[in-house]
């Protein structure tokens, strides 16, 4: 883990209150794997760091993807090139594609496309075979379709209908899961909920499923036990245990926090 004082190398609203940031950051980069995070500082007037997945890695510079949603991340959105955002990390424990995988589903909800997109990359370089679910609320929501890695299936849905199948990203599911060796997905906890509850008319029942888990964090280390959820193995802190879980592993009817 590193603390650092990464320039900003280019910032870009590829949706409705969608950035992407690129940071100059080779000594995350190096270190980085689909699914961790990076700890965030937004400005002086916000006393807790930001938990934002790693989006992208590109040799020296990683990218983060985030959604407008309070005062922090609204002062990250109107940062500019050349300037220092202070971050430490890589964070947590990533995911893990089995050896003897060869197709992987994923399945990003809103801004859960942020890892997954990395872990798109990740696997196609792998010569993984590749599929991606992704949907919102509506088309202007929608990270855009075009930017997304080449070599993978790519699925579309939208509640309002305005883009692809209209419905949930999750409706999706059992019409491409079947091959699927192993399945990924990151998205709102009401999604991992809909998951969890209907596994078998989702065709999911006996599918290794893994998610990340997106949740406001205090230190981003383990030592504040903000982050603490219940699983079957006992408590857990999604920093420093997560943020990605077996599906199955979390009580989610008791989970609250996301």
């Amino acid at each position: 883990m590193k603390q650092i004082h990464a320039p900003i190398g280019s910032i870009e609203e590829v949706a409705s209150g969608m950035f992407v940031m690129w940071l100059e950051a080779p000594e995350i980069a190096g270190q980085a794997k689909p699914g961790k995070f990076v700890m965030v500082r937004c400005g002086e007037e916000t006393v807790l760091r930001r938990p934002l997945s790693i989006h992208r890695v590109d040799e020296d510079s990683v990218a983060l993807l985030f959604m407008v949603r309070g005062k922090g991340t609204d002062w990250l959105a109107h940062r500019e090139p050349g300037e220092t955002l202070d971050i430490f990390g890589p964070m947590g424990n990533g995911f893990c594609i089995a050896p003897r995988a060869k197709n992987l589903l994923l399945v990003a909800g809103g801004i859960g496309i942020a890892p997954l997109y990395y872990l798109a990359e990740y696997a196609i370089q792998r010569k993984k075979h590749v599929t991606l679910l992704f949907g919102a609320a509506s088309a202007d929501c929608l990270y855009p379709p075009d930017f997304l890695p080449d070599g993978m299936k790519v699925a579309i849905a939208t509640e309002d209908g305005s883009a692809g199948n209209k419905g949930l990203v999750t409706e999706l599911l059992a019409e491409h899961v079947v091959i699927a060796d192993q399945v990924f997905a990151c998205g709102p906890l009401p999604m991992y909920r809909n998951m969890a509850a209907h596994k078998k008319t989702l065709g999911i029942e006996d599918k290794p499923v893994q998610i990340s888990l997106e949740m406001r964090m205090g230190c981003g280390t383990g030592v504040c036990y903000s982050c603490t959820i219940r699983t079957k193995a006992g408590l857990k802190q999604v920093c420093k245990d997560g943020p990605v879980f077996n599906l199955d592993e979390v009580f989610w009817d008791e989970f609250t926090r996301c």
